[in-house]
């Protein structure tokens, strides 16, 4: 068999402000899954995604022309320079094996690459994932924040369900599905990442205990029949918003709805939206530019007040 050639890297280092736009325009741009870094010491996020040749000038016009269209749309976007370097596979895979890193959360949950000799607690779940060329792999900030609730809400002997969306590597299903809620449903338009969302549950034995679904935030029902107990959203923060009403009608009284990917300066707009709609904030978690949020959908009781329930 051939060995596989080089891969490229396109990559664009910016704010946290502009991450989610310059990941717009990359995956639109190149047709490509994009994957993002966040460096904490600096306060800056990598776009990055990885093609099988180096792409042409005409795309990589297109991708400038882009950056200056968000930048004249008033996000910062420095240092906004476009770079692209030729890596070797074994490279790109030593690279990772260098950055990705066991994530611990709390007694119950660890998050880990197949490399990985560090060993559970005992009692403790393990969830294995490997970094593909794109989506997530629990290292950034609002992803870390929904595992945390994840675990935080997860009651052993009793049956919680869960409903994943924007899934991208299917992380939170999977770690939903071996905490022991069920059903567990996720949703992703990017077929890609249904791909491979289900190839990572394979991989922790769990394909048989969460439904993945390519589909769209805006086409669920306002009105739907099947609510969750839990619900993590980890989308942009316009899209929370104009789609509020369908994740809120999703929810059961008395569930939590977990949005992240919220830039801390455009939280408390999100907030506000979500109060109109009779959700209450619970926890709050700023780190860097990022702010995440857990919200309640309180409850009706016997003599007609609503109550907080039980974290």
């Amino acid at each position: 068999m051939k060995p596989a050639g080089p891969l490229w890297r396109i990559s664009v280092t910016t704010t946290a402000e502009a991450e989610d736009a310059i990941a717009e325009l990359l995956g639109i741009s190149l047709e490509r899954p994009v994957s993002c870094w966040f460096h904490a010491k600096t306060g800056l996020s990598t776009v990055s995604a990885f093609c099988e040749s180096r792409p042409a000038k005409a795309v990589r016009e297109k991708i400038s022309a882009g950056l200056k269209r968000i930048k004249n749309c008033g996000l910062k976007i420095s240092p906004g320079r476009i770079i692209v370097t030729q890596i070797r596979r074994e490279d790109w895979a030593e690279s990772w094996k260098r950055h990705f890193k066991p994530i611990e959360i709390g007694k119950t949950l660890l998050i880990k690459p197949s490399w990985s000799k560090r060993k559970p607690r005992k009692g403790q779940v393990v969830v294995t994932l490997d970094p593909g060329l794109g989506f997530g792999t629990g290292q950034h900030p609002t992803t870390a924040f929904c595992l945390r609730e994840l675990v935080r809400h997860v009651k052993f002997g009793t049956r919680r369900s869960f409903f994943d969306i924007g899934t991208g590597s299917g992380i939170l299903a999977i770690a939903a599905a071996k905490l022991g809620y069920s059903p567990v449903r996720t949703l992703d338009c990017d077929p890609e990442a249904v791909r491979i969302a289900q190839a990572n549950a394979r991989a922790n034995g769990v394909q048989k205990k969460l439904r993945i679904v390519r589909g769209d935030l805006a086409k669920l029902p306002i009105h739907a029949a099947k609510r969750y107990d839990l619900i993590c959203a980890n989308l942009i923060s316009p899209l929370l918003l104009t789609e509020r009403q369908r994740l809120v009608a999703q929810l059961k009284p008395g569930g939590t709805l977990v949005p992240a990917g919220i830039l801390k300066s455009e939280f408390s707009r999100v907030r506000k939206a979500f109060a109109e709609s009779g959700l209450k904030l619970a926890v709050k978690k700023i780190e860097n530019e990022w702010c995440s949020g857990s919200f309640y959908y309180a409850r009706e009781n016997s003599v007609g007040k609503f109550e907080c329930p039980a974290p």
